[in-house]
């Protein structure tokens, strides 16, 4: 196989050549430059944690949702059957701390 091209032509792709050599080390170097590679981190991590809280909203909005219909009907009423035994559980839990503390403080 011979080369056809003339001495202005092997010169031309070797200005051509040397100019995508320089751009490509000039992108290099701005892809290794530390504010670059710092910044790079920087945008994995924030990605990761916006994944992250947003699984938990998703993940915390179910679960209020779940507990939400426990107690109260698709048409928004309470579901008395469930409110009221809460309740009194909680009105309990209230009145056995109130006791404990007056008991501890004589």
């Amino acid at each position: 196989m011979s080369d056809t091209r003339t001495p202005a032509q092997i010169e031309a792709d070797i200005v051509r050549r040397r100019e995508q050599l320089a751009e490509m080390l000039d992108e290099i170097g701005v892809r290794m430059h530390p504010k670059t590679v710092i910044g790079d981190a920087k945008a994995k991590v924030a990605s990761s944690v916006d994944r992250t809280a947003g699984r938990a909203f998703v993940a915390v909005n179910r679960a209020v949702s779940d507990l939400k219909a426990q107690f109260v009907t698709d048409e928004g009423a309470p579901r008395l059957e469930r409110v009221v035994p809460v309740a009194v559980v909680a009105v309990g839990l209230v009145g056995l701390l109130a006791v404990s503390a007056r008991r501890r403080r004589a």
